[in-house]
């Protein structure tokens, strides 16, 4: 069995999020594709949005394929969400399975600063998507580092897509260009919560 892991914060996911998904899924074909918010991030402050509406956009994934399923593990932990745990229970709840985990361009150049990186490269791939499209040499690079450390890297052609959560977040991408960029999903729960300053 093949499980591929996409974590993130997702205050909000966006369409950058799901072309990156999109393109994991093509590439790894997975029996499961495991959407997983974050609790509390270790490298970001803690999200100001409540986790239950986090994980309620996060239900926008589900259209892409039948095998991705949203989980409410980590914010269920409670405290720091570090992925080297979620890995660990994935291995130990399924024991055999083939896991990977999906990754966007600017984690993996600092990968090797994650909490017990070793440790993840000996019980995942990594899923690697460009956003830009032009680092490919720093990225292959990076690739190469952590290949001569034990890790297997994957390269997942994933659609660009000038987007951040955080230009939402900040009004940087005015409301009337929302629906261009949100899945229709997470939209309907920002509006009906009202979240990001949305009327």
């Amino acid at each position: 069995m093949k499980i591929l892991l996409y974590g993130g914060t997702f205050d909000p996911p966006h369409n950058g999020h799901m072309n990156n998904l999109r393109a994991a899924l093509a590439l790894v074909q997975p029996d499961r594709a495991i959407v997983m918010p974050a609790g509390t991030p270790p490298h970001k402050h803690a999200s100001a949005t409540p986790a239950a509406l986090r994980l309620a956009m996060c239900g926008c994934f589900t259209a892409l394929s039948p095998v991705v399923e949203v989980s409410d593990w980590e914010i269920r932990q409670g405290g720091r969400s570090y992925t080297v745990h979620t890995l660990e229970m994935l291995h130990r709840t399924n024991p055999g399975a083939e896991l990977y985990l999906c990754i966007g361009s600017d984690m993996l150049l600092t990968f090797a600063e994650w909490y017990r990186w070793q440790d993840m490269l000996r019980m995942a791939s990594l899923v690697v998507e460009s956003r830009t499209g032009t680092d490919l040499q720093v990225l292959h690079a990076a690739a190469a580092q952590l290949e001569a450390a034990g890790g297997r890297v994957l390269f997942a052609r994933a659609e660009s897509y000038p987007c951040a959560s955080s230009d939402i977040r900040s009004g940087q991408i005015p409301r009337t260009q929302w629906p261009e960029v949100l899945p229709p999903e997470a939209l309907a729960v920002i509006r009906q919560n009202r979240l990001y300053g949305s009327l």
